[in-house]
C-alpha cells in the first residue's frame, strides 16, 4: 500500500497500475481474493489504453490462473498477453525477463495439456528470450 501511495504521489500511474495487479495476484495466491481498491477513472483508462499495462495485467492473470491450474483462464490470458508482446516497449527490462519466464512455464503447461504445437513453440521462444537476456545482461553474476 505504501508503494502504491508513493507512486501515486509522484504521478507514476503506469507503475502503480502494474503494482496493483501484481498485488492482486499475490492476494489471490494466499487466499484473499481482493481486487485493487481505489481505482480511479484515470487508472481505469490506463488499463484499457496502455499496452504495457495490459501486457502486465494479462501476464499476472495468466500466472495466477496457471498456479490454480485453471486451463481455460490460463489460455485466455496467455493469448491476450501474446497480443501485446511485440507491440509494447519495455517499461522495465527485468520485468520482461520475469514475464518471459512465467509465460514459458505457462506455454509448456498449455502445450502438455492441449497437445498444440503452437504452445510448445511459444515456450521455446520464451526460453530463447531468457537466454538472450542472460547473455546480454551485466547482472548475470558471472
Amino acid at each position: 500500500a505504501e508503494l502504491c501511495n508513493f507512486l501515486y504521489e509522484r504521478k507514476m500511474l503506469i507503475f502503480r497500475m502494474n503494482m496493483k495487479y501484481f498485488e492482486q495476484s499475490l492476494f489471490k495466491l494466499i487466499g484473499m481474493d481482493e481486487k485493487p481498491q481505489c481505482v480511479s477513472a484515470e487508472e481505469e483508462k490506463i488499463l484499457t489504453t496502455n499496452k504495457s499495462v495490459m501486457r502486465t495485467y494479462n501476464c499476472q492473470k495468466a500466472y495466477t490462473s496457471f498456479m490454480f491450474r485453471l486451463y481455460d483462464d490460463s489460455k485466455n490470458y496467455a493469448e491476450k498477453y501474446l497480443d501485446f508482446v511485440d507491440s509494447t516497449w519495455a517499461n522495465l527490462w527485468l520485468q520482461h525477463a520475469s514475464q518471459a519466464f512465467h509465460m514459458g512455464l505457462i506455454s509448456f503447461w498449455l502445450a502438455r495439456n492441449s497437445r498444440e504445437q503452437g504452445w510448445y513453440e511459444r515456450g521455446e521462444r520464451n526460453k530463447l528470450a531468457l537466454k538472450k537476456w542472460a547473455e546480454s545482461s551485466k547482472w548475470t553474476f558471472e
